[in-house]
C-alpha cells in the first residue's frame, strides 16, 4: 500500500493508516512528494505538474518492486493517485482517494469550477466558487506565499482544524480570499494559533513544522500552477481517463470545499470509474487524521469486499 499526502503535509500524516495496515501484513509506503519535507524541492514552477510527480511514483514503484499496489491518496495526493492509476492501469489493483474526487479531465480550476453549488456560490457573487483560494494562487501567487511564510506554525495550525456541521451549506471562508486581499486579509499572517489536538499530536504537528522550515511554502503552493498542463496530460491517458480497478472515495462530509454530497463534484469520478465505492464519514477536509479509526475502517473493509487483501507481503 503507497499512501500520498496533500497539501500542505508530508507522509507523516499516514501514521495511524501506516501502522494498522502493516500489522494487517501489508508492506506500506508513505513518501513525501516533492516540495514537501524531506523530498526534493525543485525551483522551476513547472516541475510540480503533476506529470512530473506522476513520474517521480513511477520511480518509487519500480525500487519498490513494481507490483500492481494498492495506491491510496488524500487532497492533492488524490489527483496523483487518480493520474497514475489513468495512465499507469498496471501498476495499481486499487484506488482509495480521501475527501478530492477524481476528475477525469486534469484537476485545474477549468474542470473544477463547472461544478460549483451555485445555489450556495451565485456566479455574479462567487465566479470562483469554493474554489476561489485556487484562482488567488494563480493570480497573487508570491503574495499567498509570503503570507502563509510570515508565520509558519500559525499557518499550518490555522489551515488543519476540525469539520463542522454548522458549516454545511455555508460558503466557505475559502471562498472569500479574493476580496479579503489574501487567506489572512489585511494582516497577510496568520493569526496566533494553537494547533488543533483531534487533528495532530504535539509531536508530529511539530515534526510537520520543522518540514516547512526546509522549504517553506512556496514550492508546495507550486502545484496549483499547472492547470494547463493538468488538462494536458489528462488528455493524454488511455481510454479518455477511465478506471477500471475498484477504486474507493471516501467524502468528509462536512468538507466545505470538497464534499461530493448534495452536489454535482462527484459526476465526472462517477461517470469514469467503472467499480466506485463510496463512503461519507462525518469529518471536515483532514478525514484521515481527524476520523483515522474510522477511515482505517473504510479502507479495510472496502479491501475485503473487493478481495484486494490477498496479496499481502
Amino acid at each position: 500500500m503507497i499512501f500520498l499526502h496533500g497539501w500542505p503535509s508530508i507522509g507523516l500524516m499516514w501514521r495511524s493508516q501506516m501502522g494498522a495496515f502493516a500489522a494487517d501484513g501489508w508492506r506500506c509506503v508513505a513518501p513525501d512528494l516533492r516540495g514537501f519535507g524531506g523530498s526534493s524541492a525543485p525551483a522551476a514552477i513547472d516541475a510540480y505538474a503533476v506529470e512530473n510527480v506522476v513520474a517521480d511514483m513511477v520511480e518509487l514503484h519500480d525500487h519498490l518492486g513494481g507490483k500492481p499496489a494498492i495506491w491510496v491518496g488524500h487532497d492533492w495526493g488524490c489527483v496523483v493517485v487518480g493520474a497514475l492509476a489513468a495512465h499507469h492501469p498496471q501498476r495499481s489493483r486499487g484506488v482509495g482517494l480521501t475527501s478530492l474526487a477524481y476528475q477525469p479531465a486534469g484537476h485545474a480550476l477549468q474542470t473544477l469550477v463547472p461544478l460549483v453549488d451555485r445555489t450556495i456560490y451565485p456566479a455574479d457573487r462567487y465566479p470562483d466558487g469554493q474554489w476561489d483560494y485556487y484562482r488567488f494562487y494563480t493570480t497573487h501567487f508570491e503574495a499567498a506565499v509570503a503570507d502563509l511564510d510570515a508565520d509558519r506554525r500559525a499557518s499550518l495550525a490555522s489551515i488543519f482544524r476540525s469539520g463542522s456541521p454548522a458549516t454545511l451549506g455555508e460558503v466557505a471562508p475559502l471562498a472569500l480570499v479574493t476580496r479579503n486581499g489574501g487567506r489572512f486579509g489585511d494582516a497577510h499572517r496568520a493569526p496566533p494559533t494553537e494547533r488543533d489536538p483531534l487533528i495532530w499530536s504535539v509531536a508530529d504537528f511539530d515534526d510537520l513544522v520543522r518540514a516547512f522550515k526546509i522549504t517553506g511554502f512556496h514550492p508546495p503552493c507550486a502545484w496549483y500552477l499547472n492547470d494547463d498542463a493538468a488538462v494536458a496530460y489528462a488528455r493524454q491517458a488511455p481510454d479518455h481517463g477511465r478506471l477500471s480497478q475498484p477504486v474507493l472515495f471516501i467524502d468528509g462530509h462536512f468538507d466545505q470545499v470538497c464534499t461530493i454530497a448534495g452536489n454535482r463534484q462527484g459526476d465526472p469520478m462517477r461517470a469514469a470509474c467503472s467499480d466506485l465505492t463510496v463512503v461519507s464519514l462525518p469529518a471536515g477536509h483532514w478525514l484521515p487524521l481527524e476520523r483515522a479509526a474510522e477511515h482505517i475502517d473504510a479502507v479495510r473493509t472496502w479491501l475485503r469486499s473487493k478481495k484486494l487483501d490477498g496479496g499481502m507481503r
